[in-house]
């Protein structure tokens, strides 16, 4: 996975406005009293929270915090936070009795600059964790920007961080910065040699994050439980420690792989194994090959720890995620305390990924002599392994208009077979990819896509969608079901479809207007035929379906928008615009759009050609100071051929 910068919280104009800011206030409590007992969280998101007060924004935090499962639950509610983060910044917080309701909505609109409201526990809502993108659009009307500071839950596809992306312009705070900048440097231009430590409970769980390791770390140092597959793949009997026997011939492929890279897996040399499972256990130490029947390991022995601890003072780049033992009895903890005491006096860059290697680092006090500890255990492990994080996928990009190669395969791999096996071969070519990727499917294969394409690099656009939410429209599809699969972009007035089925510059705006209402991302097809082209009145005609196409769309909306333009008498048939036609036209469009809006909306826009791009012909065209990208026709139908225009 390429990294992508995006926006900041300083590149939005947040004078006046409001914003609303996903925070992660889900902070540990006292059982008995609610009475928080760590609020790390709350100081974390302090800096962008400052930022915005002193700019005066109209602050509007939303959270969560715990699990709750019925609705709203006075245990859950984010009253002691907002109190804990009044007493941080010295001024009132108001709460909300609701999240979308209408006390929410009454104090939204009340705010005054630099004023701080915090939103009820937004999982009192299950529409919440399912992304459901009406939810996402109440509460995107309670602001006008949107920034997400929430590393720890960056990597769920829910409404109130991936959702809100799609009906705001939006940045990241900078907690998520600071995170972006130390782990993405960390995993893309490392110091060398670089160590990985990986422990916990299961190989399943970090199958990802090892294979991607191998791929760029020079060592890789595992134990805790995750470590008993790869004994027993060397052969060794693991007495009746808990492992995951299915991920014995796994963990034999990552040893071969490791070796077959040069890379360093280290598995420990002794154990400390318990007669069972407890703080009470009766304890020896003994080699990793021996054993004894019954025992249960529960920790590395000392000289592994001695082992691991030679690597760790080698390193100039750490990653830590997962303890080597049940550190959580005091008994059990030497084996994790010895690896935090390594990386506390190692002088390498040292990252702590989350979770309870975290817990551990900050319970045996070596929490200041570490480079930095990430405020999100499962979000930094997938980060890790190089998934794409829905939270931050979604946020603006930094610099504007970044090469967007958009598929579309009209009528064709239109089953869900054979739309997976043309993904599956496309992946790993476009992995490294720095443009943004889309392919607009057919609406049968689009589940089987969005599948296909969960945590990558690869967006899936629709081909079509009717104006209606719902209706007697036979054959038509809603925008309302496109959002709710979690289709990112919607072609709308694509030229064929002008062409063959009568779509309008009327239909076209109002179809526009319902994508843009539900979350989608309009990708707006314009183009003359061959007979307009040689009348002379391509321009005008340009003008004419931008400007109706345009017609009632808010500026704060273009973020979200694509334009394509087509010449129809390029598209199937072979013939292309020369680099200078289609840059001729491109930048026309630009000067349209600066003319309906402003010239600073029309430079941020995202305009692509359409019209028989190809491998051959696709990096002249999107050297073009106008042109963005392309729409791809017949080409994005082999992998190949489409992932040479994606890396053009």
């Amino acid at each position: 996975m390429t990294m992508v910068a995006k926006k900041n919280v300083e590149d939005l104009n947040v004078s006046g406005k409001r914003v609303i800011v996903r925070v992660d206030f889900n902070v540990p409590q006292d059982k008995k009293t609610g009475e928080i007992t760590d609020d790390k969280r709350i100081q974390g998101a302090l800096p962008t929270i400052r930022y915005l007060i002193d700019h005066k924004a109209r602050v509007i935090l939303v959270s969560h915090l715990g699990r709750p499962k019925n609705g709203p639950e006075p245990i859950f509610s984010m009253k002691p936070a907002a109190e804990r983060l009044a007493e941080l910044l010295g001024q009132k917080v108001v709460l909300a009795a609701d999240v979308i309701g209408e006390d929410a909505k009454a104090k939204a609109a009340a705010l005054g600059d630099g004023e701080v409201l915090m939103l009820e526990n937004v999982r009192f809502h299950k529409e919440e964790t399912k992304n459901d993108p009406a939810f996402a659009a109440q509460l995107a009307s309670l602001a006008e920007l949107y920034v997400n500071d929430a590393f720890g839950t960056a990597h769920r596809a829910h409404a109130s961080t991936a959702g809100l992306a799609n009906f705001l312009p939006s940045a990241s705070g900078y907690l998520i910065q600071k995170e972006l900048d130390v782990l993405g440097k960390a995993l893309s231009d490392p110091k060398r040699p670089f160590v990985a430590i990986l422990g916990g409970a299961k190989v399943s769980d970090k199958i990802g994050v090892i294979e991607s390791l191998i791929d760029k770390a020079d060592t890789i140092l595992i134990g805790g439980g995750m470590a008993y597959p790869f004994f027993k793949a060397q052969g060794y009997s693991i007495g009746a420690s808990l492992c995951e026997d299915e991920m014995v011939p796994i963990a034999k492929e990552l040893m071969d792989k490791a070796a077959a890279k040069g890379v360093k897996l280290i598995l420990p040399i002794d154990n400390v194994v318990g007669d069972t499972f407890g703080p009470d256990a009766v304890l020896q130490t003994v080699a990793s090959s021996e054993f004894p029947d019954g025992s249960r390991g529960m920790d590395i022995g000392p000289k592994s720890v001695d082992l691991f601890s030679k690597s760790i003072s080698e390193a100039e780049t750490i990653i830590w995620n997962g303890p080597p033992g049940v550190f959580e009895f005091p008994r059990l903890s030497e084996g994790t305390r010895g690896l935090a005491k390594a990386i506390a006096a190692s002088k390498a860059v040292s990252i702590i990924g989350g979770g309870d290697s975290a817990a551990a680092v900050e319970q045996f006090g070596y929490a200041d002599k570490v480079s930095h500890i990430s405020t999100g255990g499962g979000a930094s492990l997938e980060f890790i392994e190089g998934k794409v994080l829905p939270g931050i996928d979604g946020l603006q990009d930094k610099e504007p208009c970044r090469t967007f190669a958009a598929g579309n395969w009209k009528m064709n791999s239109g089953t869900p077979a054979e739309a997976v096996k043309l993904i599956d071969a496309l992946k790993p070519l476009v992995k490294d990819a720095t443009s943004k990727i889309a392919l607009g499917v057919p609406f049968l294969a689009i589940p089987a896509a969005l599948e296909a394409t969960a945590y990558t690099n690869i967006k899936i656009a629709a081909q079509n969608c009717h104006f209606s939410e719902k209706g007697a429209y036979t054959g038509e599809i809603s925008p309302v079901w496109l959002a709710k699969l979690g289709v990112t972009y919607v072609i709308i007035g694509h030229s064929e479809r002008r062409e063959y089925f009568a779509e309008t510059d009327e239909t076209v705006n109002k179809k526009i207007a319902a994508a843009l209402a539900w979350g989608l991302k309009p990708i707006v097809c314009c183009g003359e035929t061959l007979a307009q082209r040689e009348a002379g009145v391509t321009f005008d005609w340009i003008k004419g379906q931008i400007t109706a196409a345009f017609a009632g769309i808010p500026a704060d909306k273009l973020c979200q928008i694509t334009i394509a333009y087509e010449p129809i008498w390029a598209i199937g048939t072979g013939k292309v615009a020369s680099d200078e036609q289609a840059e001729e036209v491109c930048a026309f469009i630009r000067k349209v759009i600066g003319e309906i809006y402003t010239a600073d909306d029309a430079a941020e826009m995202t305009i692509q050609y359409g019209g028989s791009v190809s491998a051959d012909n696709a990096q002249g065209l999107f050297a073009q100071k106008n042109i963005n990208g392309g729409l791809v026709g017949g080409a994005s139908l082999k992998a190949v051929d489409f992932s040479k225009i994606c890396l053009a």
